[in-house]
């Protein structure tokens, strides 16, 4: 008997160029986020991808935000900026929607939640860069919007080892099973 996932979806978390390239020294880590993209197309769960990108003009940052304030002194990471838009290795398929923030948590500022609800998905397979940024952010805001979740360990980057582990063994396990994609995977047989 097939399991069904009709509950579930995977959100694949600021893959986006501008975040992805500071990564690009390892061509392999973008391997788990494709294994369980197309495992999750397999087994018919939504992908949904989210971005962080800001409007022209920056009118989201505001100069007490010390992540995103220098943006407008900068530029770049606005909608149409080549930065801002998802990986080429993990292009979504026409029905699979990509969300835009304007903050780290993937619901703060964008529809995801909307989304969510249209579609009765109450389980959200967590993976992204960074896993002390989106990753963090969207464990804490799912669990108190109450989202089954799982955080998939080898799906998540973050640009420092030990914070990422530290998170992964210790503070997600609080909030969400964390599992590797490969044990992901084999749970959905």
């Amino acid at each position: 008997m097939k399991k069904s996932f009709e509950n579930t979806a995977l959100l694949v978390m600021d893959l986006q160029n501008g975040i992805v390239s500071r990564y690009s020294e390892n061509q392999d880590i973008l391997s788990p986020f494709q294994k369980a993209v197309e495992a999750a197309r397999r087994s018919n769960i939504p992908v949904i991808f989210v971005r962080v990108a800001f409007s022209e003009g920056y009118p989201e940052s505001n100069p007490r935000n010390k992540m995103f304030s220098a943006l407008s002194k900068f530029g770049g990471m606005t909608v149409v900026d080549p930065g801002t838009q998802i990986h080429e290795s993990l292009q979504p398929q026409p029905n699979e929607p990509v969300v835009t923030k304007y903050r780290v948590s993937a619901f703060a500022g964008s529809n995801l939640e909307v989304i969510l609800r249209s579609k009765g998905i109450d389980t959200l397979i967590l993976s992204g860069i960074a896993t002390s940024g989106v990753v963090l952010s969207t464990v804490r805001e799912a669990a108190d919007k109450d989202y089954a979740i799982t955080v998939l360990s080898d799906a998540c980057l973050d640009g420092d080892p030990e914070v990422h582990r530290v998170l992964t063994e210790k503070v997600f396990p609080r909030q969400a099973d964390v599992m590797t994609v490969e044990a992901w995977i084999n749970s959905l047989n």
